[in-house]
């Protein structure tokens, strides 16, 4: 498999995780300040960062237009989370099309190429998810591991 459709798998079944632990959180933890910030921030946040640094470049990003700033909201729902992360999805198919692995990473904060961008966005999301899993497991909610996306489980691209 070449190098993208790793990378897409990863992506894919990363964002599956961080899925299952949104779908499964229960409403009175979605919002609940465990540590700094609530469930539903820690989730919105993994995946603005995962959309924003599939961006060519910080000027080339654009914001989702469900786009909610969380430091200036009480509470950001489930199903507008849940969107996001669809969005996300068809983010991450359709850019690792285009990117191009051995270009800098395109922001001045992150001193490396795309393709060490590639692992660290997908650390990035798996951080948070792990941080929202075990937030999980103190409410004696199991969830699963999901060990790479098969490429049938991919979006359909054109």
């Amino acid at each position: 498999m070449e190098p993208l459709n790793i990378f897409r798998s990863q992506y894919f079944a990363a964002l599956a995780m961080l899925e299952e632990a949104i779908r499964l959180c229960p409403d009175t933890v979605w919002n609940r300040h465990d540590g700094p910030c609530p469930f539903w921030e820690k989730a919105y946040h993994a995946l603005f960062y995962t959309h924003l640094y599939l961006a060519e470049d910080l000027d080339h990003f654009t914001q989702w237009e469900g786009h909610i700033d969380p430091d200036s909201a009480d509470l950001i729902p489930k199903e507008v989370v849940l969107a996001y992360l669809e969005f996300v999805k068809v983010i991450v198919n359709d850019r690792l099309a285009l990117t191009e692995l051995e270009a800098p990473s395109g922001f001045h904060w992150l001193p490396f190429n795309k393709f060490e961008l590639q692992i660290y966005n997908i650390r990035h999301i798996q951080q948070h998810t792990g941080e929202l899993f075990e937030r999980l497991d103190h409410e004696k909610i199991e969830l699963n591991w999901v060990g790479t996306a098969k490429p049938d489980n991919f979006l359909e691209r054109e």
